[in-house]
């Protein structure tokens, strides 16, 4: 087998899990297209049913590498949930293009927007149920961040459930839940068929904020670093594909939709891949800050930031009981190094920089220089 790369990869089979969703589109191409053979090695794709199970199967290492929740790879390296494992990310996926959706019956309430489902649950108590896909994982963090900037305590005015993201739409036709927050095109589903309405997008609460990552047991990483990086460039590659045209982005929504990948109509998926939203409920929208995989490398780049982010949110929510040593943490987890190997591998730059600076939905600005203040500066929280 032929390859491009400074090593010959220890392992050539590489088994890599991924759930039914847009984003885990780099993964599927990077195999379909041949990329992972240029730096040699084959991608054997595992479509997996639920996060926890991709958490079970990576860490005891029936699977290499997943495509997996940034909030996931954290919380399971802080023994959240589950016993404390050192983890790996060794790049990120994505950016932007979940969704926050709501019943079509609050929305004809008048819960069309944040502030409108608070003033919704005022003047009509109940129980209010709302689904994540994981505890720790991105879209628990993503809704319980929306829920709290709109006047909502996510812990004390409302139930939250965890729920598969291919069952979200189903769920919330059935009548089980209020409102969810997942990964497309399980958003899409809910208000194409007229179930659910969009009320927020991720990128509205947080604009080019990390997505899925692709994430491995630290041991994985440790014993074969060099399948580990022909496996960033490979999917570097992919993600650079995709976003290279509109053409690319039609190609790779007709693969996707497949029933082995994400096993949903083409018509579904592709409207928000390319940036066409349309709420359910009479709004229209061509969005800018769709989900992107590559960005020039913009999107693919771990920064220390993004992952001691998700570690703000963990103590936020009292899902850690103290703060950690944020900055030593993320500097063990993300593989900057060897995501810098890669890339170079691939043709890509880097940026220099560990941490990035964003301004989130609420106005508050995260940069990482102070990551136990921030978490502590939210007025609602659970702090331990």
């Amino acid at each position: 087998m032929n390859f491009i790369g400074a090593a010959k990869p220890e392992k050539e089979t590489v088994r890599v899990g991924f759930l039914p969703l847009t984003d885990c589109a780099p993964l599927v191409m990077a195999s379909v297209l041949g990329f992972d053979e240029k730096y040699g090695i084959k991608i054997v794709m595992s479509r997996e049913h639920s996060w926890s199970g991709m958490r079970d199967r990576l860490t005891s290492g029936s699977l290499d590498a997943g495509h997996v929740l940034y909030g996931l790879i954290y919380g399971v390296r802080m023994g959240i949930g589950s016993a404390a494992q050192r983890m790996a990310v060794l790049m990120n996926m994505s950016q932007n293009g979940q969704s926050v959706t709501i019943s079509r019956a609050l929305a004809q309430a008048g819960a069309v927007d944040g502030p409108g489902l608070a003033r919704v649950m005022r003047e009509q108590p109940r129980r209010y149920t709302f689904a994540q896909t994981f505890p720790t994982g991105n879209h628990a963090m993503w809704l319980n961040y929306w829920l709290a900037a709109s006047g909502v305590d996510p812990l004390q005015d409302c139930a939250m459930v965890t729920v598969p993201p291919s069952q979200m739409a189903a769920n919330l036709g059935a009548g089980h839940m209020d409102g969810f927050c997942a990964g497309e095109p399980w958003g899409e589903r809910a208000a194409a068929d007229r179930f659910g309405v969009t009320v927020a997008t991720s990128q509205q609460i947080w604009r080019d904020h990390p997505g899925k990552v692709l994430g491995a047991s630290a041991a994985f990483v440790e014993a074969y670093p060099n399948t580990a990086r022909a496996l960033v460039a490979a999917i570097l590659d992919a993600c650079r594909w995709i976003d290279a045209s509109l053409t690319n982005r039609q190609a790779t929504t007709e693969v996707i939709a497949s029933p082995a990948f994400v096993n949903a109509g083409r018509e579904v998926i592709e409207p928000r891949l390319l940036g066409f939203y349309d709420n359910g409920f009479g709004k229209r929208w061509k969005d800018p800050h769709c989900l992107r995989f590559h960005a020039h490398g913009a999107a693919n780049y771990p920064y220390l930031s993004d992952g001691m982010w998700f570690m703000t949110q963990h103590r936020r929510w009292g899902l850690l009981k103290s703060d950690p040593d944020y900055l030593a943490v993320a500097t063990e987890v993300n593989q900057i190094a060897l995501y810098r190997e890669a890339a170079e591998m691939a043709g890509v730059a880097s940026p220099r920089a560990t941490l990035r600076s964003s301004t989130l939905m609420d106005g508050k600005v995260w940069d990482g220089t102070d990551p136990a203040a921030y978490a502590a500066s939210f007025e609602l929280a659970a702090l331990a």
